[in-house]
């Protein structure tokens, strides 16, 4: 019989933000049964409590950890990537899963369009913020789920919080197309080790319904029957972009397509635009108390 090499892989440290529910969940339990070590930031502590749970009942809970933090508030987001900082020297993977639908415009108590600091500056921030644990990494790699190869909605230059004009579509949209920009600027950084992925799984089974009223929850829930992709499906792929980042520092992938990064959603004038325009609005708020 053939002698079986044995597994020499090094389990990785992963950092999942929406990390308790729908996919980053899904991801979360899959990566720490392939022996990883998993960081899930979530803001519900009962549904921290349940992926803690079914870690433990399928033989993994010493290698998940969740962390609580609500990602909406810039504030809880700086205190989060301190607190991981301090834990793990090195990550391996950073994957963006956070997300959440107002159906009305709601405000932070930072004063902050809700949709925009969720999906948006939070992705901002963990990728900056954890850089450094990143860059001591041997294959680096930051994975954005969003829905890069949309070119509807379009970044609000002059109203970035949608002071003037909200909607839930368009403020989904506006940071999705923010999540697009904030991956072509940071990849252009120089001298930068980091690999970043766009990624669009498309329309799948995942996610909390509960912000919206219930006639939205039940047609959704209803699409989702015939159309939604299941949730291991839509993750596969990440699978793939932690265990073999890409060989150049962008990639956009649309649902298993390749997309060129000429798209003029990838604008990288647009994505210098936006990325001097979220530290301008990231200096008006100051650190907490007690922060470095």
């Amino acid at each position: 019989m053939p002698v079986q090499e044995p597994n020499t892989r090094k389990p990785a440290v992963i950092v999942i933000s929406g990390g308790t529910d729908g996919m980053g969940r899904a991801l979360a339990l899959a990566r720490a049964e392939r022996g990883d070590r998993v960081v899930a930031l979530g803001s519900n502590p009962a549904k921290g409590r349940h992926l803690i749970d079914e870690a433990d009942r399928i033989g993994v809970a010493d290698r998940v950890r969740f962390l609580q933090a609500d990602l909406s508030s810039v504030a809880a987001t700086r205190q989060a990537i301190r607190q991981i900082g301090a834990r793990h020297e090195a990550i391996d993977a950073l994957c963006l899963f956070a997300n959440r639908q107002s159906p009305k415009r709601a405000t932070t108590p930072e004063g902050l369009e809700r949709t925009f600091a969720l999906y948006y500056l939070s992705r901002y921030l963990l990728s900056h913020g954890l850089s450094p644990q990143l860059r001591r990494s041997r294959a680096p790699v930051i994975v954005n789920v969003a829905g890069v190869g949309m070119t509807k909605g379009a970044v609000s230059w002059g109203d970035l919080q949608l002071e003037r004009k909200y909607s839930t579509i368009g403020a989904q949209l506006q940071a999705g197309r923010a999540n697009d920009l904030l991956g072509v600027a940071y990849a252009a950084q120089p001298h930068n080790p980091i690999r970043y992925v766009l990624y669009h799984p498309g329309f799948t089974k995942s996610g909390d319904l509960s912000p919206l009223p219930t006639a939205a929850r039940l047609f959704i829930r209803a699409a989702a029957k015939v159309a939604a992709r299941p949730v291991e499906q839509s993750i596969a792929p990440v699978h793939g972009f932690i265990d073999s980042p890409p060989p150049v520092p962008l990639v956009a992938i649309d649902r298993g397509t390749s997309l060129p990064l000429t798209l003029r959603t990838l604008d990288p004038a647009d994505a210098e635009r936006l990325a001097e325009a979220t530290r301008a609005l990231l200096d008006t708020i100051p650190p907490a108390p007690g922060a470095e």
